[in-house]
């Protein structure tokens, strides 16, 4: 029995900051970004939006795009790393948030849940839910995507920002793609990117050493979370590059297949964190797989053979053929931390259908990664009625509505100085309030919908 994904949809915030403006401002070669990284567009949310409004207009788009009724889904996982509070899920927001459009309780025997492991959560959901289609071919579940990737001004992460989210109807014999059964990991516990919770004392805050209650605070100490995370970008990406070698090694051992799988392969899906992360590490999975390709190239060691080998017309074929067509999205878009990998998937979708390619009946490979850090390498198949859902999407078209914003906007958004949304939210979901009065509801999130 075949599961998989059978229909998907998206979500993006309808403004972004030009790679360009930004580059102006930080005094950064404009050329370095778009040339060097593939960076164009940089999405941002405005006022009114956050990870849960774009997760509840994703499923929204999916439940109306399908004609789903509320009670055929039997779980909604989320994937996420942005979670606006510690305790309740963005899950159970956004089944709140369709209710408001399908009826009171009428999601009440829906299971929801958020899976966290950095950009990897929406895979781990993902294949939570494929096992669970696996023991029950007669249900239906919603697996979705939702960040915010925000980094600190200045910082050497900030033009890789973006925001936005990525819904899929997981079923048995899906139209779109089904996966396989086994799937190759690689997990070790480091410290290259996180978001810790971050301790003052009232001390350092109010200089004061009474502690004295402090916004019905009674601890001495006080926590706060932080959007930005702390990271360090070299370390990041060679415990990237490590995890992913190390789940594809383990893919080859769980499928029992010998020789080079990349080459059975129509489309490469990686973690995007910068559109051309992909391809700047693919090429350690590459080398590995033609020893004899690598020790042909120049180079006084190891790391400039490679470097070498990244500029060959055998890996630059590889780049063009199975990598580019994910990367269209995310350099119009940015990082969006879970849904990263999923953006690429629906771009590569959306290219072969704009280009009337026959990948029907081929093998995609993912190769997904979350920092901290664990990998995962699997496949799945290109299923015969693929068309006629991605014929609905409109995810390059909606790319191109998007509208620009000026330097002095994105930062008066990124600061969350600015007061009103730059557009008005419009069929769509938006945050409507954070309760700040009521003592047994001060935080608590509301949304509406907007007509």
């Amino acid at each position: 029995m075949k599961v998989g994904i059978d229909s998907i949809s998206f979500d993006i915030p309808k403004i972004y900051l030009p790679i360009t403006t930004l580059a102006e401002n930080r005094n950064i070669e404009a050329d370095k970004l778009m040339k060097g990284l593939g960076l164009h567009k940089m999405s941002f949310l405005d006022v009114h939006q956050d990870v849960v409004t774009l997760a509840s207009n994703a499923t929204l788009k999916l439940m109306q795009q399908e004609n789903l009724e509320p009670k055929e889904i039997s779980r909604i996982y989320v994937g996420t790393e942005s979670g606006v509070d510690s305790s309740k899920p963005v899950g159970s927001y956004v089944l709140s948030n369709l209710e408001q459009i399908f009826g009171a309780r009428s999601f009440k025997n829906c299971d929801v849940v958020d899976l966290t492991f950095a950009c990897i959560g929406a895979v781990d959901a993902l294949q939570n839910c494929l096992d669970y289609i696996r023991l029950n071919p007669e249900k239906k579940a919603i697996v979705v995507a939702t960040d915010n990737a925000k980094y600190d001004l200045n910082s050497t992460g900030e033009y890789t920002q973006g925001a936005g989210s990525i819904a899929m109807l997981i079923t048995a014999n899906p139209r779109v793609l089904s996966f396989s059964k086994e799937v190759g990991v690689a997990t070790e516990g480091v410290f290259d990117f996180f978001k810790p919770r971050r301790n003052f004392t009232k001390e350092d805050i109010l200089q004061s050493d009474d502690n004295p209650s402090w916004n019905d605070v009674l601890e001495n100490e006080i926590n706060i979370y932080k959007e930005q995370p702390v990271f360090d970008g070299q370390y990041s990406n060679q415990c990237y590059i490590s995890r992913i070698t190390e789940a594809y090694e383990h893919y080859k051992s769980e499928s029992h297949q010998k020789g080079k799988l990349y080459e059975k392969w129509s489309a490469i899906l990686m973690h995007l964190p910068y559109c051309f992360q992909g391809r700047r590490t693919f090429i350690e999975i590459f080398a590995n797989e033609n020893p004899e390709l690598l020790e042909n190239q120049l180079g006084e060691n190891n790391k400039e053979k490679i470097k070498a080998l990244a500029k060959s017309s055998e890996y630059l074929d590889i780049v063009n053929q199975y990598i580019f067509p994910s990367e269209i999205a995310s350099g119009q878009i940015g990082n969006i931390y879970t849904g990263s990998i999923f953006l690429g998937l629906l771009s590569t979708l959306c290219y072969h259908f704009k280009n009337e390619t026959n990948i029907t009946n081929t093998t995609f490979g993912f190769i997904a990664y979350g920092s901290g850090s664990k990998a995962k390498v699997f496949e799945a198949v290109v299923e015969e009625n693929w068309k006629s859902v991605i014929e609905n999407v409109t995810l390059f078209e909606t790319i191109e509505q998007a509208i620009p914003i000026n330097f002095f906007t994105y930062e008066k958004l990124h600061k969350k100085e600015l007061k009103q949304s730059v557009i008005t939210a419009k069929n769509e979901f938006y945050l409507e309030k954070i309760e700040k009065g009521n003592p047994v509801l001060v935080g608590a999130r509301f949304y509406s919908f907007q007509q």
